[in-house]
């Protein structure tokens, strides 16, 4: 598959710079047309032997600006000061210093996509939580004409059960959802990815076999393969609450088993013409032109049905990608 293959236009009207309230749902079951619903109607598909799992990773506040104005996302700790980052490191030299809230210096160690930073001294979640932002897309922001974060972000770019701080960016499949609309399901299993430059990085390369993914962090109990089995032998389906989940899910035969949890890191890059083990019903945002993301659906419902979908979303005025509208997939 070629990048150039996942491309498509739209109008910059339907970028959505709030989450869309109440959720519009585009079902795209096999072997029907797609048809519009909302989040209760989703959820009526829900059968009591389907098992439906959600990604409980908190979105930690990690898009920090230093005294020079220049903007930093820390993706993950090296040591105990280094921090992989990004940011516009163009202009700068390796051994160049930038100053940080809290009397923070940061010096560049190395560049590349990403770099690397070293701290002057350690910091933690609460240093974030003090004086980062939510790392929203840039594409947000752009259509916000707004660089820094609106103080509704904090609530609007969180999950309602986040609970494993890691992420610096949102599973965003799962903003729609309330957690009492959760709880009332019959079966729901959290896993983690902690989300980082895999999910959201660009792709560079016209062939796409020749992208490389970063690697995320994932937890995932070590009973659920068992359960997954259980599920798809009573005739029951495995939901995934976003592609984060559906990333999770397919890295299982990946990971170690640890104190009960199967663990590791994860860099698997999904396209045309994976074939899906783990996942029976995909549910996730509009994503944008080019992305990974989008990437994962085409191989999950195929290419052309989902080009199509997306024009259909699209001339209905469907609100797109992280504060968007939701689509349902069930495989062909």
């Amino acid at each position: 598959m070629q990048l150039s293959d996942l491309d498509f236009s739209f109008p910059s009207a339907l970028i959505a710079t709030e989450p869309s309230r109440p959720t519009r749902v585009a079902l795209n079951f096999s072997g029907h047309p797609p048809v519009e619903t909302d989040i209760d109607g989703l959820l009526a598909h829900v059968r009591p032997e389907d098992l439906f799992v959600i990604n409980d990773s908190k979105v930690v506040p990690a898009r920090v600006f230093s005294r020079e104005d220049v903007e930093i996302l820390f993706l993950k700790p090296i040591d105990e000061t280094a921090w992989e980052v990004l940011f516009p490191s163009r202009p700068y030299k390796v051994g160049a210093v930038l100053h940080l809230p809290e009397n923070i210096e940061a010096r560049l160690e190395a560049k590349g996509l990403p770099q690397t930073l070293r701290l002057s001294r350690a910091v933690d979640a609460s240093y974030f939580e003090k004086n980062g932002e939510m790392a929203l897309p840039p594409y947000i922001q752009e259509a916000r004409a707004r660089r820094h974060n609106q103080e509704s972000d904090l609530d609007w770019y969180q999950t309602a059960w986040a609970k494993t701080p890691g992420s610096v960016a949102a599973p965003t499949a799962s903003l729609h959802f309330r957690a009492e609309q959760i709880a009332r399901l019959p079966q729901v299993v959290p896993v983690t990815l902690h989300v980082g430059a895999g999910t959201f990085f660009p792709v560079r390369s016209e062939d796409l076999s020749q992208h490389q993914m970063h690697s995320e962090r994932v937890s995932v109990p070590a009973t659920l393969p068992a359960q997954m089995a259980a599920t798809r032998a009573r005739g029951g389906r495995v939901w995934a609450l976003g592609t984060t989940v559906a990333r999770t899910l397919e890295s299982m035969d990946r990971l170690r088993v640890e104190n009960g949890w199967l663990t590791g890191e994860t860099d698997i890059f999904i396209y045309p013409p994976y074939q899906f083990k783990n996942v029976d019903v995909l549910l996730t945002n509009f994503h944008q032109p080019k992305s990974t993301l989008l990437a994962l659906v085409s191989a999950f419902a195929g290419e052309v049905r989902v080009r199509e979908a997306y024009q259909w979303a699209i001339e209905r005025r469907f609100k797109l990608f992280s504060y968007g509208d939701l689509s349902a997939w069930t495989r062909p």
